[in-house]
């Protein structure tokens, strides 16, 4: 299974954005606390829509209390990483879960001390910091799933009333 993992998250847009990825793509959420906002706001909802229903979300009360739960390989993204997302063949034998960090300051510095062989950078213009982290999770859960060939996802759509679009 692939896992992504929000760092203490503090916009409810961009973990509604996620929620609503994760649900598309059957990827696990988890919310590793405290959260800036609480998970009934509007705001939260309107991102995630009606997507809440279908994900599947963890809610963790800190980094220590994940890790003890975490099973598998972990991936963390970062300015400071210097792998692209398609450098890495992730293992399909395990699960592997993508860390974001926080919106205001990223994953703390020792967190990423201590897993330099496993930072991930999405290459960008030297003049820009960052991608939003919602962006970013789109790209790295899309390359994880395109190298195991989108396993489990639908390559068909139906219209809301179940009528195929060709």
């Amino acid at each position: 299974m692939i896992h992504a993992v929000l760092y203490e998250p503090e916009i409810p847009q961009n973990t509604g954005n996620i929620i609503r990825t994760c649900a598309a793509f059957s990827v696990q959420l988890h919310l590793i606390e405290p959260l800036s906002f609480y998970l009934d706001e509007a705001h939260l909802k309107r991102a995630g829509m009606d997507y809440r229903d279908i994900a599947d979300i963890r809610i963790h009360p800190d980094w220590d209390a994940f890790l003890k739960e975490c099973k598998g390989e972990l991936y963390f993204t970062t300015r400071y990483g210097h792998l692209t997302p398609d450098s890495f063949v992730y293992p399909t034998d395990r699960d592997i879960y993508f860390v974001f960090g926080k919106e205001s300051t990223g994953i703390p510095k020792p967190i990423l001390q201590a897993h330099q062989d496993h930072c991930i950078r999405i290459p960008m213009d030297e003049k820009a910091r960052c991608l939003n982290v919602s962006n970013t999770a789109a790209i790295i859960l899309y390359e994880a799933l395109r190298q195991r060939n989108f396993a489990g996802l639908s390559f068909t759509d139906k219209l809301k009333d179940g009528v195929l679009l060709y």
